[in-house]
């Protein structure tokens, strides 16, 4: 059985071992010179205050950071990102902040060298000690603090190593997941040091990745990106080196399982909780219907008799009292379960726990609102949208710079606080907010209120990502609504190249300074059609002197088009 609260003893033999308990760059990470970046963060923490957050992308870092905050005896909190917001909301909880934070909130900055500390040199971790606190979106809006002591994580710890060690063998640990949030937290950084397997240090962008790897690994994902694995001779040569493949943030759909087990040689192992409840369940998606959620051992579930709302009790857990979830489930007769959706105002957007309310309380503090309404729409990709009864100061705002306008000020008032990929994407004005025949206003009533919406779209969802006096980069949707699909083609709507290339000269003259006449286009070559409802990214490159616009259309598939557009009178 392995033993996290030991884990200084387990790092001591691998260093007699001489294995890597990391790799940072394609280069190993010693478990001595591991060890003695823990010592030196101990030693820089053992001054100052009794509580830290941290926040690093470096999982090596992250790892010592967390260790020697530890055995400095520093209980550490763990945002899941390090926006103004949440830094703001975290002063008056935490003494100081670790890693990588704004110069602003004058973070702790790493030490120099590795220390001299050995394994030899650290005790045993006391599993009473409340050594972790994560925040988590809770019902009301407000971020809710989970205090997790260090017994509870190595239990958690054990059960994955009883439940999964077999399979993984010596396994290599790679990620697209942030270890900021307790999923990736406990799978990349917690179990493989405790388990004696190789993490990696930087996530994945892309599962893709994965190519340049020559040892065995096991793939740490989301729904998110398994939704997204394209077509590529690659997968071949991935396959023969992954030994599993784990998947939590969301169910999946039956058909990304299936999909991912066709290109990834593995069916994923779905791992379901919470970051109050920790590891609940897991699952492993053979047939279409009828597949269960099987608990981990340990952990006890019951229905309440009424709601039908799932209830828990595990070692996970601060007591031995019964959790109350958020989601609605029925009982199947393999001991499992069937979740039935959920009761709280929560939306998983791309893996990610997002509060209605959260959102709705924050546009709600604008002067330009006077009422609103949040709604996470089920599609394809999963969507938020927000309903908005303007106040006067918002009518009149809406009046002299339209509702692009309007929709810049309030996402920029929500990107402090709510991370880029959750942000609305759909946003209504009206007089008022529909109600159903209680005066109530309901999902029904807000879906209904769009499915109305009969006027076709003309322009593509838009948000811009980086602008300078000579570069602009946008992400765009062509909405599955939009007036160019009709006909193009029945069946099977694609976005037609004369529409991307309006798109592009209508972009690029609001971003520079550019004649407005269209002379020519040069270089033109479309690659790869583009679908309803599939992000792509605009790239242009203004050329002053010429008049001219390079530009590029790409998407996680790869390049859709691309060319260069002349501006000013035509030649005669």
């Amino acid at each position: 059985m392995i033993k996290m609260l030991d884990i200084m003893s387990l790092l001591s033999r691998a260093a007699g071992e001489r294995r890597a308990v990391a790799w940072r760059r394609g280069k190993p990470v010693s478990a001595q010179g591991f060890v003695r970046r823990v010592g030196a963060w101990r030693e820089r923490l053992e001054r100052g205050g009794a509580v830290f957050a941290l926040y690093h992308t470096d999982a090596v870092e992250f790892a010592a950071a967390l260790f020697g905050g530890w055995h400095a005896g520093k209980t550490i909190y763990l945002p899941g990102d390090n926006l103004p917001g949440t830094c703001a909301n975290l002063r008056s909880k935490v003494g100081g902040y670790l890693g990588e934070f704004d110069s602003a909130w004058n973070p702790v900055s790493p030490p120099e060298g590795c220390g001299a500390a050995e394994a030899d040199d650290f005790g045993r971790l006391d599993a009473d000690f409340p050594g972790l606190v994560l925040y988590t979106s809770g019902t009301t809006g407000a971020a809710q603090p989970i205090e997790k002591k260090l017994g509870q994580i190595g239990a958690e710890i054990a059960t994955l190593e009883a439940t999964f060690g077999a399979l993984l063998g010596t396994a290599e640990i790679v990620s697209t997941v942030s270890h900021q949030h307790i999923y990736g937290f406990l799978f990349n950084i917690l179990w493989p040091l405790a388990a004696g397997r190789a993490l990696h240090a930087r996530k994945l962008s892309f599962i893709e990745e994965l190519a340049t790897l020559d040892r065995e690994c096991a793939l740490v994902s989301s729904p998110a990106h398994l939704k997204r694995l394209p077509e590529t001779p690659l997968w071949a040569s991935i396959a023969k080196r992954l030994r599993a493949v784990f998947s939590s943030g969301g169910p999946l759909p039956f058909q990304v399982a299936q999909e991912s087990s066709r290109l990834l040689g593995h069916l994923p192992v779905e791992v379901y909780g919470s970051s109050e409840t920790g590891g609940v369940a897991w699952r492993r998606q053979h047939a279409e219907s009828g597949i269960s959620w099987r608990p981990f051992a340990g952990v006890d579930w019951r229905l309440d008799p009424a709601e039908r709302v799932l209830e828990v009790r595990s070692p996970n857990l601060p007591d031995r009292e019964w959790f109350r979830t958020a989601d609605l489930a029925t009982a199947v007769a393999d001991d499992g379960f069937m979740l039935r959706g959920r009761v709280d105002r929560i939306a998983k957007i791309e893996g990610k726990r997002i509060s209605l309310n959260a959102i709705e309380t924050l546009l709600s503090s604008s002067p330009l609102v006077s009422s609103v309404r949040a709604l996470a729409l089920e599609g394809p990709r999963q969507r938020i949208a927000v309903f908005i009864v303007p106040s006067e100061e918002g009518r009149c705002r809406l009046a002299s710079c339209g509702r692009r306008g309007v929709n810049v000020a309030l996402r920029k008032l929500l990107s402090n606080s709510i991370e880029a990929v959750a942000l609305p994407r759909l946003w209504r004005y009206l007089h008022a907010l529909p109600t159903n025949g209680q005066g109530k206003i309901t999902h029904a009533e807000l879906t209904a209120l769009l499915e109305r919406e009969s006027e076709l779209q003309t322009k593509p969802r838009s948000r811009l990502l980086e602008k300078s006096a000579q570069r602009a980069i946008f992400e765009l949707t062509a909405p599955s609504n939009l007036l160019y699909f009709d006909g193009h083609f029945p069946g099977q709507p694609i976005l037609p190249g004369v529409v991307q290339l309006d798109w592009v000269i209508r972009l690029g003259q609001e971003c520079f300074d550019l004649p407005a006449g269209f002379r020519a286009v040069h270089g033109l070559k479309f690659r790869r059609v583009i679908p309803p409802d599939m992000p792509f990214t605009l790239e242009l490159d203004h050329r002053p002197g010429a008049a001219a616009l390079d530009f590029k259309i790409l998407s996680d598939l790869g390049t859709h088009a691309s060319g260069r557009v002349l501006f000013g009178p035509a030649h005669v």
